[in-house]
């Protein structure tokens, strides 16, 4: 059964809400109707598109980034509590699989962690001391890679992050970074 336009709207307006970073393609297959009318629907509520909710969220919500130049990190940092935790989503294209199988290559992956492990640290100069990682399953052409990394340990030189990376609810890499952490910064 098909919603009518107001239903469909709000039921838009209260997704976004909830989950802000949907891509038009989610929220089109979940109403079972066209990116088009999706995009329409945005533009009448006055919803901005993806690139505009996250730099919104981004604005708000967290701490900069101090070690790394913002477009150095990969994927988009959703969250960022310096010190204490970070989010960043990078959602797979052609460019990131293997043209044979549509796998990601596995150094997207670890490079999405890698920098989010550097990126949470509250530092000048934050370099990858040791890595000891685990790739659980591999990531197809079109999921969205969720990094989630939590500082677990802080000496005077060096922070111990820990990461997951989820594709939905389901965990396709795991990663416990050593870095290092200038000492001016202490």
């Amino acid at each position: 059964m098909r919603l009518s336009k107001r239903e469909r709207q709000k039921k838009l307006q209260l997704a976004l809400e909830h989950e802000p970073f949907l891509t038009d393609e989610e929220m089109a297959r979940r109403y079972g109707v066209s990116i088009q009318t999706i995009r329409l629907d945005r533009m009448e509520l006055g919803i901005p598109e993806l690139r505009g909710r996250i730099k919104h969220m981004a604005e708000k919500n967290f701490d900069h980034v101090r070690s790394l130049y913002p477009e150095e990190v990969i994927g988009q940092v959703t969250e960022l509590k310096l010190d204490h935790s970070a989010v960043s989503e990078l959602e797979i294209r052609e460019e990131h699989v293997f043209a044979r199988h549509q796998i990601a290559r596995g150094h997207h992956l670890f490079a999405q962690a890698n920098s989010l492990a550097v990126a949470v640290v509250d530092a000048e100069l934050v370099l990858t001391a040791t890595a000891s990682i685990r790739f659980v399953r591999p990531v197809k052409l079109g999921e969205k890679c969720v990094a989630k990394a939590k500082v677990t340990q802080v000496s005077p030189s060096r922070t111990q992050v820990d990461v997951q990376t989820y594709v939905m609810d389901e965990t396709v890499f795991q990663g416990i970074f050593d870095v290092y952490r200038s000492k001016e910064d202490q």
